[in-house]
């Protein structure tokens, strides 16, 4: 007679455990942030500092394709900047504990290994979301402000934490591959790309080449649908990209999560530092 193991674990006890284990890595996290309110506050410095310069200082000198405030034409590519950027915090955070053995001290506790990298998630998903908040009313206290209801505001937002969703796996699998004196250097390379993107002018405006460039980048994506969601002036060159720009909004997202959620994962059952 074939006798059955009712106690193998179900995948409803794995996913709870996860979620369990997950959490409390997220308070972790947290926690640090409330420990060390500079690393907060730098990370919002940047963005705060650009909105100054270019819809302050440069703002009268700049022109918006198809007529328009520039601030709020401004306003949000710097949302999406923002949280873009917030990838050199979770690779910053995510490689300093492998390198100083915290990652290592997990691995060796009974705890599970998918609630180590979703916790880091979490922790970094809820800084966001705050650090937004913060953007908003910066924003509209150079003038920007939104115009299609709060339907369509909410869904804007919804639109710029799932980019930063996104990068957070992004940074998770970076942050697990490289050692922290190498994450300035990976910075180098991912920075010009949130560059190049029609967040400070029209992709119309730039080298033909180059405009191509801007105008498939996916922060482009999230810009353009950001734009018509809140009721801020935008690109009108009538693209494919520009047209479809919310379906792109959330399908870049998507494509980055499918692809680095696995690469974060295998990458941390054969971490060896």
């Amino acid at each position: 007679m074939t006798v059955i193991d009712d106690t193998r674990p179900t995948l409803g006890y794995h996913l709870v455990w996860a979620f369990k284990d997950g959490w409390t890595i997220t308070t972790r996290g947290l926690v640090h942030w409330i420990r060390n309110p500079a690393v907060a506050i730098g990370g919002l410095l940047y963005p705060i500092v650009m909105v100054a310069l270019f819809g302050l200082v440069l703002g009268s000198a700049m022109t918006v394709e198809g007529g328009g405030d520039y601030a709020e034409f401004l306003m949000p590519g710097m949302f999406a900047q923002a949280m873009a950027n917030g990838v050199m915090g979770t690779m910053a955070v995510t490689s300093s504990d492998a390198s100083e053995g915290v990652t290592d001290r997990f691995r060796t506790m009974p705890m599970s290994q998918a609630g180590v990298v979703l916790g880091r998630s979490f922790s970094d998903i809820i800084n966001a979301a705050l650090e937004l908040i913060i953007l908003l009313g910066c924003g509209m206290a150079i003038g920007w402000s939104w115009h299609n209801g709060l339907d369509g505001a909410l869904a804007a937002a919804g639109l710029l934490l799932l980019l930063r969703f996104a990068m957070i796996w992004v940074g998770i699998y970076l942050g697990l591959l490289l050692k922290p004196e190498a994450a300035g250097a990976a910075w180098m390379v991912l920075f010009p790309l949130t560059m190049v993107a029609n967040t400070f002018v029209s992709p119309a405006q730039m080298p033909t080449w180059l405009g191509y460039v801007a105008e498939w980048n996916p922060l482009s994506a999230t810009v353009t649908a950001c734009r018509e969601l809140f009721g801020n002036p935008g690109v009108v060159d009538g693209s494919w990209a520009t047209d479809n720009a919310i379906v792109l909004a959330i399908a870049w997202p998507l494509v980055a999560f499918v692809v680095f959620l696995p690469l974060c994962m295998r990458k941390y059952r054969r971490l060896s530092r």
